[in-house]
């Protein structure tokens, strides 16, 4: 069957099959899911398929099939590239594209390929109102991971239309999330500064006391920026494998938070922090250094398996910072750390952790200050990955297990 009548080569389902190397009744299954559409033949009793559509489904289907050589696990994305001194979001230079755009006009560059400017985000009332009760119920040691993911579940419940994956819906979500999860978080101190309706200014008055000079807001919004995405970090991964089984995309979110809780995730900028206020607490790093090391704990701050030389997050960060003028005591021992690790081990260098760190104890922020910038940010990038997994193939990511337990038969317990 090849019906050319509006431009397009049609095939049947016998043919579609073949291509796709399975049976008949798989096809069908393919259009129930929605991976493939049908037409109703007039003449004869089948279906007809686009030809180009089932092609590309083949070939999606081969890859997926077939991960490269020596790979766990490989995903394919079009969001983020890391080379091993430098990284990009959408093919453009992630740096140079933080340095000149504002966390919310990046985000919507990873979430729709364009970069609007003055793009702002904003929280929707109802779902601002819960998340603010479902936080203030916490208890007072609760943590910010904690809070963002009560924020998130209680937004969840507002949005009646969060098992909605269009491209539309999810993108809807996404801009109401952020700044709900921002909103959420209890004010520092009694003033309750109020800023204009960009992000960073919203969330420096959840992490600070102290008013926000221009240069250090511009530090916090570059901050923001650099960390919306990472490639497949151990969050973003929970957060494809959630939206490969179709949870919607606050569920989505909730698996990256969860991740994020763990202490070889998130936890690296408060070490990182209290790092830095000890050394300028003993008035230099090195001792500071002596005592990680003497106790067999790695320095914080340092050292990124994926890039060669330091991390162009920090490199980016402590260029800023030097406009700082009362960053510059956690800056010099920042670099102090840096130095005095080298010339005891060597090839290490500096991450975006104690970059993040610098920017939190100079502008007399919390030692989970860094977390929280964190969280809020990689929501954005969650969102644009929770984006691609949606238009892949449902329940993809499922590896096999290697059994090592006793070989069956054995006897009833």
């Amino acid at each position: 069957m090849n019906d050319q009548a509006d431009g397009e080569r049609r095939i049947s389902t016998r043919q579609a099959a073949e291509l796709l190397g399975v049976k008949p009744a798989t096809v069908y299954a393919y259009v129930s899911r929605g991976q493939l559409t049908s037409r109703r033949d007039p003449v004869g009793r089948g279906s007809s398929f686009d030809a180009r559509e089932v092609e590309a489904l083949a070939l999606r289907s081969r890859r997926e099939a077939a991960p490269p050589p020596g790979a766990e696990l490989s995903v394919r994305t079009s969001l983020t590239l890391i080379e091993p001194d430098r990284y990009y979001f959408r093919g453009v230079d992630a740096v140079d594209l933080a340095s000149r755009y504002r966390y919310e006009e990046v985000a919507e560059w990873l979430w729709t390929g364009t970069l609007p400017r003055g793009a702002r985000f904003t929280a929707p009332p109802e779902a601002l109102a819960a998340a603010r009760r479902a936080v203030a119920a916490l208890p007072e040691h609760s943590g910010p991971i904690d809070r963002l993911r009560v924020a998130t579940a209680a937004a969840a419940v507002t949005d009646p239309l969060r098992f909605d994956l269009s491209e539309e819906a999810v993108l809807g979500s996404a801009r109401c999330l952020v700044p709900t999860l921002v909103g959420a978080l209890p004010e520092v101190g009694a003033a309750g500064w109020r800023g204009d309706g960009r992000l960073a200014r919203q969330l420096w008055s959840r992490l600070t006391a102290q008013e926000p000079d221009p240069d250090a807001l511009a530090v916090l919004d570059l901050a923001l920026t650099l960390l919306i995405d990472h490639d497949l970090a151990a969050s973003t991964l929970a957060v494809r494998v959630a939206a490969s089984a179709r949870a919607h995309p606050y569920a989505a979110v909730s698996a990256g938070l969860g991740a994020l809780e763990g202490p070889l995730h998130g936890a690296a900028g408060r070490l990182a922090h209290r790092m830095l206020v000890e050394a300028l607490e003993r008035g230099g790093a090195a001792p500071v250094v002596a005592d990680h090391l003497r106790a067999g704990r790695r320095v914080p701050g340092l050292g990124h398996r994926l890039y060669e030389g330091e991390d162009p997050r920090a490199t980016a960060l402590f260029a800023r910072l030097e406009g700082v003028p009362q960053a510059g005591p956690a800056l010099a021992a920042a670099r102090e750390v840096v130095a005095t690790a080298a010339a005891r081990r060597g090839g290490l260098h500096a991450n975006v952790d104690l970059a993040l760190a610098v920017l939190t104890v100079s502008c007399g922020m919390p030692a989970e200050a860094g977390e929280t910038v964190f969280a809020v940010s990689r929501t954005a990038g969650w969102m644009a990955h929770a984006l691609e997994e949606y238009q892949e193939r449902p329940l993809r990511m499922r590896p096999s297990g290697q059994y090592q337990g006793p070989r069956p038969p054995q006897p009833m317990p």
